[in-house]
C-alpha cells in the first residue's frame, strides 16, 4: 500500500488521473516587456502543479483544479478559486485549500483578496473547509505549526516547473 508525505494512508488510494494542459500560457504573459492584467489563466498557472498533500500528483491532474473554476477580476484587486477534492469526505480539504492560498500569497501582487473554496457540493464539510479558508486569523495560526508549514511547503515546492 501507498503511504501519504505525511506516512498514513490516503483515503482516496486510488484517485482518477487526468490530462494536464501542456502549456497553459499565452505569448503575452511570457512577455514581461508587455502589460496584462492577472487573468483566470496566470492564477492557474501558478496553482496547477502544486502537489497533492496525499499522492505524487500535482493538483492540475487530480483535477482539483481547474482553469474554469477560477475567478480574476483584476480592476477590481479580486479572486475566486474554487477547488474540487477527490472524494466528497476528503480530510485533506483544508490542507490543499492552504496550499493554494500560500502560493497565491507567495506568487501574487499584495494587492489582491484572494477567496479560496470549496467547490459547491463537492465536500461534506464545504461551509466550515471555506470559513478556516478564508479566516486570516486561522490561516496564520495554521502557518506558525511548524510541521503544517513543512507539509504545505513540500507540497508548493515545485510549483513553479
Amino acid at each position: 500500500q501507498q503511504e501519504t508525505m505525511n506516512g498514513m494512508m490516503p483515503q482516496n488510494p486510488t484517485p482518477q488521473i487526468y490530462e494536464v494542459l501542456k502549456n497553459p500560457r499565452r505569448e503575452d504573459d511570457l512577455n514581461n516587456d508587455i502589460y496584462d492584467d492577472i487573468d483566470d489563466f496566470e492564477v492557474f498557472d501558478m496553482i496547477r502543479m502544486i502537489n497533492d498533500p496525499e499522492h505524487p500528483l500535482t493538483l492540475e491532474q487530480l483535477n482539483v483544479v481547474k482553469v474554469e473554476n477560477i475567478h480574476v477580476k483584476d480592476h477590481e484587486n479580486r479572486i475566486i478559486v474554487y477547488f474540487t477534492p477527490t472524494i466528497p469526505h476528503c480530510s485533506m480539504a483544508a490542507l490543499i485549500g492552504l496550499c493554494i492560498r500560500v502560493k497565491l500569497l507567495r506568487s501574487l501582487p499584495p494587492r489582491f483578496k484572494v477567496d479560496i473554496m470549496v467547490s459547491p457540493n463537492s465536500h461534506n464539510s464545504e461551509e466550515a473547509v471555506n470559513k478556516q479558508l478564508n479566516d486570516k486569523e486561522r490561516v496564520s495560526a495554521a502557518l506558525e505549526n511548524d510541521t503544517l508549514l513543512g507539509v504545505v511547503n513540500n507540497c508548493v515546492a515545485h510549483s513553479d516547473e
